[in-house]
């Protein structure tokens, strides 16, 4: 799905009009979207609505919300920023529809849009649209501190989180129960900013918004996307041809559908590839179970953990389904010696995932740097000059690696080589959070955040890799200049070992044939899903990594059908 700037959007909403599809047309549209997405997810006959509604073309698809909300049985009152012409169509089609029709400048007191607040079941926020970024005050600002003294009594502000509806993730996954008040924003919550992600600090926070056509950059960025809530994207008749060229793409359920590696009725465990998970030591002996799980519950027909030998004992009793390669180690970490022993294993295998758990000890590093041929990177020395590291370089490896996952402490070893990049087969597949990708570029960390998207397509292609940038709103680049944006910020997956099981997931996927980019993507959108699904079930604190693993055939089950 195409992200679009605001100037995007009003070049193809003017295509559109030009074309025959006429601004009243979408707006029309627009508003019956609003209000079927309530009547969606709660009953409205019999209760109250209110409608915030604004001076522009934001107010006017309020208002047309307001006549099919009223027209379907519930009691909608309008609240008027400023007075509309009396001869506006969509005011005179409300009113005629029996909606309540009041004004902010004849309601000095507040008293009106209070009553409403304290008995609505909806508050609909269509004061500002994508046109309009300004400071709030006045009218504006005395309306949205109303909305929230009033709401704050009848329940919690609403959680900062994002979560993507329809046609974001599939419908009918997550079960959504709205709470009373429930907050819905047309196109964006008022106080937005629809290009930067900037939020005035009195901006309505919604628990759903209903935006038209494309999402904007503005949903994906912070602070703004604190107050989106849940997004679902609403068809108004804007044919592709009208739209320019995005400013990025979003992946949708569409895509991941499109995705999926078949799974044949006449399949047996080798037509879903066999994955090796490189990782683990005595001081993270987790990491590896995690991978590996997730591997065999994303599809996988075969999974094996190559781990040092003296964990093994810890790890056996936990993973009845997988198989093990014991790797010679020293005080439980990897050593270069393992790399021969492992090279004459992984014959047969599709997919690799080297990393999770390996520690940054110099014999580890070195195990990774052996695996490639690796030489270490020059080090700056106290006073400030290159000190050059003695090793000779280690022979490359003869046998060839299965295609790659690397994540975690295989990417903390790659960032202590030199020219890593070339000497690493490729593709592969890379899964860096911010401080990793900062240790592989020597960009601050604030600096890859400022501008993830861009980041990441830029190293990618200078890479020759696949890149995953971790995070709110992961970013998946390749090689060729392809990017996409994950419709996913969920706090419930801060927390460790989250990156094991996304690793493990995308090595089930290259094992089951996906290439690299679409791999990496459909891997991250249904970790994704998956961690959604646990803070709907869960709660945003208190899902811990392996919550995830269970939900993944659920996640897959819902695209399927």
């Amino acid at each position: 799905m195409q992200v679009l700037t605001v100037a995007q959007m009003r070049q193809a909403e003017a295509a559109a009009d030009a074309a025959g599809h006429t601004y009243a047309r979408m707006m029309e549209r627009a508003g019956r979207a609003v209000a079927q997405e309530i009547m969606r997810r709660m009953p409205v006959r019999g209760r109250r609505i209110l409608i915030l509604v604004g001076p522009g073309n934001n107010g006017g698809d309020g208002l047309t919300a307001a006549r099919f909300l009223q027209e379907a049985g519930a009691e909608v009152g309008c609240y008027l920023l400023k007075p509309r012409e009396e001869t506006d169509p969509v005011l005179q089609a409300a009113r005629a529809a029996g909606c309540f029709i009041a004004q902010a400048p004849d309601d000095r007191t507040g008293r009106v849009l209070r009553l409403w607040l304290r008995s609505t079941a909806v508050v609909v926020d269509a004061l500002l649209g994508t046109g309009t970024a300004r400071p709030l005050e006045g009218d504006l600002l005395r309306i949205l501190q109303a909305v929230r003294a009033e709401v704050s009594e009848r329940r919690p502000w609403p959680a900062s989180f994002f979560a993507p509806g329809p046609p974001l993730i599939p419908a009918g996954l997550i079960d959504r129960t709205p709470p009373e008040p429930w907050l819905v924003a047309v196109d964006g919550p008022t106080g937005m900013h629809y290009d930067t992600g900037g939020l005035d600090p009195h901006a309505f926070h919604a628990d759903l918004t209903v935006t038209f056509a494309y999402p904007k950059v503005g949903h994906f960025r912070f602070p703004a996307a604190h107050a989106v809530g849940e997004l679902v994207v609403a068809d108004i008749g804007i044919e592709p041809k009208w739209v320019p060229e995005a400013a990025f793409e979003v992946m949708d359920a569409a895509m991941a559908q499109a995705w999926r590696p078949p799974r044949p009725a006449d399949a047996h465990k080798n037509t879903f590839g066999k994955v090796a998970v490189v990782a683990g030591s005595v001081h993270y002996p987790g990491a590896p179970v995690l991978a590996a799980q997730a591997a065999a519950r994303a599809g996988a027909g075969w999974v094996t953990l190559a781990v040092p030998r003296s964990i093994y004992p810890v790890l056996a009793a936990r993973t009845a389904e997988i198989t093990y390669l014991l790797l010679p180690d020293e005080l439980g970490v990897l050593v270069p010696d393992a790399v021969e022993v492992l090279g004459r294993a992984l014959e047969g295998y599709a997919a690799l995932v080297l990393g999770p758990g390996l520690t940054q000890e110099k014999e580890a590093v070195a195990f990774v740097h052996h695996m490639f041929g690796m030489e270490p990177a020059a080090k700056r020395g106290r006073i400030g000059f290159q000190v050059e590291e003695t090793p000779a370089r280690p022979p490359a490896p003869a046998n060839r690696w299965p295609p790659l996952v690397v994540d975690a402490d295989g990417l903390n070893a790659l960032a202590q080589a030199r020219d890593w990049a070339a000497r690493l087969p490729g593709p592969a597949i890379l899964t860096p959070h911010p401080g990793e990708m900062a240790r592989l570029t020597g960009l601050p960390k604030a600096a890859i955040e400022e501008d993830r998207l861009g980041t990441a397509r830029r190293f990618a292609q200078e890479w020759g890799h696949v890149v995953v940038l971790k995070g709110a709103f992961t970013v998946v680049a390749a090689p060729d200049g392809r990017a996409l944006v994950m419709p996913f910020a969920n706090p419930a997956l801060a927390t460790a070992g989250t990156g094991d099981v996304l690793a493990g997931i995308l090595a089930a996927l290259r094992a089951q044939g996906l290439p690299p980019f679409e791999a990496a993507a459909l891997g991250t959108y249904l970790h994704g899903l998956a961690g959604e699904l646990a803070r709907r079930e869960i709660g945003a604190a208190g899902v811990v990594a392996g919550d995830l693993i269970p939900r993944l055939p659920l996640v897959r089950r819902a695209l399927d059908s």
